[in-house]
């Protein structure tokens, strides 16, 4: 039986030999798709503690798995800012009420308001930036919180932090090469002064191994019957199959310098700013 988030990607129509990996293992039935599965998402929104009075932007929510978490909080607002019309249409499914959106834009300039929320986080969609964008969409979170809100992210990081270039573009090319999507993890503490030159005062960090692909991680990210049917899908494709492979064999061979990172930062009021500099 196909599933409606199955037939949304379909409509896409690409082919499954060049479509981005996420895309490519979502079709499967993958609805985990971040780095450090469900436990490092459901870390996240435990530290952003979204309440009832909490007006949330989400960035990039994909097919909503994050979103429906943070909306089980019922927040006094949700706005979700996604390029994809696809997957916008599949968030909406989940939006019951007036102040729930999912817009369709770029996070680097939502056109929302200036400090229109208490949370905004994101989850594997910096990586894929360059590093231009990356501060752009890190400036953008700025911008829309409220001093001493919280910003979220769930990310893919290199380890350790003294990894040498070399390395580290080998590593992104063979991930780029892997996910059709350009790949640019940063080290954990590259990831850190990120979040800390626009104003956030790091107050939680975790980071896991990167085990998107591997059995134990499947079972707990999707349970026992939805691994056995994303397995299932990859056997009966054959060019999935190997797009699957392929990635899952650049994700062990770099395992000892790959993994996912959380940050949870909280905005800094500009007046303690200016105090703290004085």
């Amino acid at each position: 039986m196909k599933t409606n988030n199955q037939e949304d990607l379909r409509v896409k129509e690409l082919d499954t030999t060049k479509m981005p990996g996420h895309w490519l293992l979502a079709r499967l039935g993958k609805r985990v798709l971040r780095p450090g599965g469900r436990e490092l998402t459901q870390q996240m929104l435990d530290e952003l503690n979204i309440q009832s009075a909490d007006d949330v932007v989400e960035f990039a929510p994909g097919l909503g798995f994050t979103a429906q978490l943070a909306l089980n909080q019922n927040p006094a607002s949700y706005n979700a800012i996604e390029r994809d019309e696809a997957a916008a249409s599949v968030v909406r499914r989940y939006l019951t009420g007036s102040d729930q959106t999912c817009l369709i834009g770029r996070a680097e300039e939502t056109g929302l308001p200036d400090a229109t929320a208490t949370v905004v986080y994101g989850e594997a969609m910096l990586t894929m930036q360059t590093p231009g964008k990356k501060q752009q969409i890190v400036q953008e979170a700025s911008r829309l919180i409220k001093a001493e809100g919280r910003y979220g992210i769930h990310e893919l990081c290199l380890v350790p932090d003294d990894l040498d270039a070399d390395t580290k573009q080998e590593i992104q090319k063979a991930l780029t090469d892997a996910i059709h999507v350009g790949a640019r993890p940063l080290t954990v503490s590259e990831w850190r002064t990120l979040l800390e030159v626009e104003g956030f005062s790091i107050q939680t960090e975790a980071t896991a191994p990167m085990h998107l692909l591997e059995v134990d991680r499947l079972i707990q990210d999707e349970g026992t019957w939805g691994a056995l049917r994303f397995a299932w899908n990859v056997l009966r494709n054959s060019e999935a199959r190997h797009r699957v492979k392929t990635m899952r064999k650049v994700f062990r061979t770099y395992e000892d310098n790959l993994a996912a990172i959380m940050l949870v930062g909280v905005k800094q009021d500009f007046v303690d700013n200016l105090s703290a500099e004085n």
